[in-house]
């Protein structure tokens, strides 16, 4: 997005220097790196950031607005309802893709957001890789808000773990070991000193909830939850599970609530010029007649499935569940970072932290994804090159 620096990657580019690049990021734990990172990281201009920024500030006055909850009682699908929900979120992710407006002109504009974790302390750790794989200038930084490698793991922790002995926090998931994103979890671990368990290992004893570590039942007193409680019917046949919606006696960061609160059902709240138009599906009297230039999305359905990019009236007509769906308006991905082939498409996630006493979130950090298919991710992305995850440099 920044010609000098992009072209001055691109021309110092090898395969040999992409090779060693990965070949550190396998080091931090060997074994565990299960998706594709991107040969590239993005150079992001300041007022491209200064425009993401101020759109994510309009998207936090609908989020800390005394009528939120309230809006948002129909997002959480009722038999995942859980039990002792706080007041906010603690972790926000927003994902911009760098965009063509009417105009020809490059702005951010919102796909996709939710009030749930994202790999956080594995960038951390590429961030520092990358710094040095790329060669950043230090009018550059992945951080945002002046936050550094050292402040962002100590706010992390402030939020995670607070005052709590560590081995009474768990970062929950199913089969953790066997996550896409386990790498994370084990940079999670090492930098907050907790541990991974899978939600076939948790003990109910009365109303509290314990795991075994080194032979010994440690009772656990918070969640940090990276589970998508969608996903708990793939267990149904596999092991038993407790029933995570009952009043257990632990604290969740994020509460589990927060991931439906904070998600696509938000999206026709919000009044921004880079905030797609969205629509409740069954709120809809009349459809648009241009709806080639629409795209429809299932509420409750995540990296991408189910959405319909060429949608048609009788897609529609076939829906038997429109309050599940959204109606949102296309954006027109840039296909703007040049490769040795064909240009590659942005997808930049903002990190949103969020601690106690605190009157709304705050940007810290960045996950960036880059493709060539119709849409971000894997699936759309096989067999390409300059395609995956990444992390954007800001300038300053």
């Amino acid at each position: 997005m920044q010609k000098k620096l992009r072209q001055q990657f691109n021309t110092n580019f090898s395969k040999e220097k992409y090779q060693a690049y990965i070949d550190q990021i396998e080091n931090i734990c060997p074994g565990a790196l299960d998706f594709r990172l991107a040969e590239t990281p993005v150079f992001v201009p300041k007022e491209f950031t200064q425009k993401m920024l101020a759109a994510a500030e309009d998207i936090i006055d609908v989020i800390t607005d005394n009528r939120f909850k309230k809006i948002t009682e129909m997002a959480i699908p009722a038999n995942l309802v859980v039990a002792n929900e706080n007041n906010h979120a603690h972790f926000l992710a927003l994902d911009f893709g760098v965009c063509e407006n009417e105009s020809g002109e490059v702005e951010p504009q919102l796909v996709e957001m939710q009030g749930f974790p994202s790999l956080f302390a594995f960038q951390v750790n590429l961030n520092d890789i990358a710094q040095v794989y790329a060669s950043i200038p230090e009018t550059h930084s992945s951080y945002l808000n002046g936050y550094t490698k050292e402040t962002t793991l100590q706010l992390l922790k402030e939020i995670i773990v607070g005052d709590t002995d560590p081995k009474n926090v768990i970062l929950l998931d199913i089969f953790p070991d066997q996550q896409k994103t386990r790498l994370d979890f084990y940079c999670t671990e090492k930098a907050l000193g907790i541990k991974a368990v899978c939600i076939t290992k948790l003990i109910a004893i009365g109303n509290k909830l314990f795991y075994e570590k080194d032979g010994e039942r440690v009772e656990i007193k918070k969640i940090f939850n990276r589970l998508v409680f969608d996903d708990l019917h793939l267990l149904k046949d596999t092991a038993p599970v407790i029933d995570i919606t009952y009043p257990w006696d632990v604290e969740w960061v994020s509460h589990p609530n927060w991931f439906y609160r904070i998600s696509k059902y938000t999206l026709p709240f919000i009044r921004n010029q880079y905030v797609p138009q969205t629509y409740f599906l069954h709120e809809i009297k009349e459809l648009p007649g241009d709806l080639e230039n629409y795209v429809l999305k299932p509420l409750f359905s995540y990296a991408g499935m189910g959405v319909m990019i060429d949608v048609t009236k009788e897609d529609i007509d076939k829906i038997t569940d429109p309050e599940n769906w959204i109606l949102q308006r296309k954006v027109k991905y840039a296909a703007i970072i040049e490769t040795p082939d064909r240009n590659a498409k942005v997808e930049i996630r903002l990190f949103y932290f969020w601690k106690d006493g605190w009157d709304r979130p705050i940007a810290v950090h960045n996950l960036t994804r880059l493709s060539k298919g119709k849409m971000i991710g894997t699936r759309y992305n096989e067999n390409e090159t300059w395609v995956g995850g990444s992390i954007s440099f800001f300038e300053k």
